[in-house]
């Protein structure tokens, strides 16, 4: 499932991603970093599974949930799930964490008359 958000973003992509309850994994084969969330505390599957991909336009999240370590050999096995209630349920957390911590928009300035600037009015 990818989520976009848009930009402007009030810090790094990894920042935001760890604030939302998501530790740096290094994959020791690739050297690729995503980040993952346990389901259960010492337990390393299932997990939630993140990769970042940062755009000029915001922050695209693609997320699937892990339910077994892959099997790679002779055919390719990843019990992934991309979609799905849980999957959803976890998408829009994630979501709605990073808007959370959002910077608000600038205030735009009042524009004043030449007599509000002098009489002081409002």
């Amino acid at each position: 499932m990818d989520i976009f958000i848009p930009a402007p973003l009030t810090d790094a992509p990894r920042k935001l991603i760890r604030r939302a309850g998501y530790a740096e994994f290094r994959d020791p084969n690739t050297g690729e970093f995503s980040y993952v969330r346990r389901l259960q505390p010492g337990v390393f599957y299932p997990r939630f599974h993140v990769y970042l991909k940062d755009r000029d336009n915001g922050l695209v999240v693609s997320l699937h949930l892990d339910q077994k370590k892959p099997s790679y050999g002779v055919g390719h096995a990843h019990s992934g799930e991309y979609d799905g209630v849980v999957v959803e349920r976890e998408g829009e957390r994630v979501k709605q964490t990073i808007l959370a911590v959002r910077a608000p928009e600038p205030e735009k300035p009042v524009k004043r008359g030449f007599f509000s600037r002098i009489f002081g009015g409002k």
